[in-house]
């Protein structure tokens, strides 16, 4: 009979699954990942163009954007015009350097809005469960049976088109999708053992939920964040395509849309660049909402 061999037990220890310790590490593990992502490159150079572009209006326009020109109407791009003029002879470059301006502005109040009000209301509610749950989602429920859309046309026509309404009819649109994607986290998270072990340190329950448990929950936030700037960009635009925007001549990118449409045959350099120009934009945005998840995901620091 063969004997058994024993072999001995090794000092070697086994390689661990690295993951970035220190905020230092974390941010250079988080660039690593990104940069890896081509697209999500593409979309941050994308956003921090435009972004760059609303704070710098002032010094990158070569024009007045309100000044019109009867005499230059409709002129194809050329070196005085560099992405020619549209039906009142002003400069489509300018409004477009301006009109970023009016389309981040909105998108950041109606995402602030929706972030301020729909996050604590989705934390709550799973934290808290029981009745308190159930009587929230079902409001949820309820706002989310009026198509999103409808509602805001409906509050920007019954208020005006202001900046404030117009944050106030996206920014209320949005709110329920952070209430419910909160909550889900909160649900998978209160039941976690560092929570049990705050609670038994005496922690107030209010301490726990915002200061440890939503801390957990920010992830899934900022990925609809910027999911959220491309649909409040893209929802601006359809109601100053509509004319519940900001009123003519405001350089609004749907309202220069809309002003181009009975000229798209004698020149449809008027629509098509406005139209390319919101299409980018929402691009960048989806592209970093990639780029975010793929972020946080544990996976991607394996090594």
């Amino acid at each position: 009979m063969a004997e058994a061999t024993v072999v001995p037990y090794s000092q070697e220890q086994i390689p661990r699954t690295q993951q970035p310790n220190s905020i230092a590490d974390r941010w250079r593990a988080a660039l690593a990942v990104i940069l890896r992502n081509r697209l999500a490159v593409v979309g941050l150079l994308i956003v921090l163009w435009v972004s760059l572009t609303a704070i710098l209006a002032p010094h990158l326009a070569t024009h007045d954007p309100f000044q019109m020109n009867l005499a230059d109407r409709l002129v194809r791009p050329s070196a005085a015009h560099w992405l020619g003029t549209d039906s009142y002879g002003r400069d489509i470059y300018t409004r477009l350097v301006y009109g970023s301006r009016i389309a981040m502005r909105v998108a950041l109040g109606a995402v602030l809005l929706a972030v301020v009000i729909g996050v604590p209301l989705g934390a709550l509610s799973g934290y808290a469960g029981g009745w308190v749950d159930t009587l929230t989602m079902r409001g949820i429920d309820t706002f989310l049976a009026f198509p999103g859309r409808l509602l805001a046309i409906t509050l920007v026509a019954a208020l005006g088109p202001t900046f404030l309404t117009l944050c106030l009819a996206i920014g209320i649109t949005s709110m329920p999708g952070y209430a419910r994607v909160v909550r889900a986290s909160v649900l998978s998270q209160k039941e976690k053992d560092y929570v049990e072990a705050a609670r038994m340190t005496g922690e107030a329950e209010m301490r726990i939920l915002f200061y440890q448990i939503l801390s957990n929950c920010i992830a899934p936030i900022l990925v609809l964040v910027s999911l959220d700037f491309a649909h409040a960009i893209l929802v601006e635009s359809s109601l100053s395509f509509l004319g519940l925007g900001f009123p003519p001549p405001a350089p609004s990118w749907g309202l220069m849309l809309s002003e181009a449409r009975g000229y798209m045959e004698l020149a449809p350099h008027v629509a098509v660049i406005p139209g390319l120009v919101i299409s980018i934009t929402i691009l960048g945005f989806n592209l970093i909402g990639d780029g975010l998840r793929d972020i946080f995901d544990p996976r991607q620091y394996e090594v």
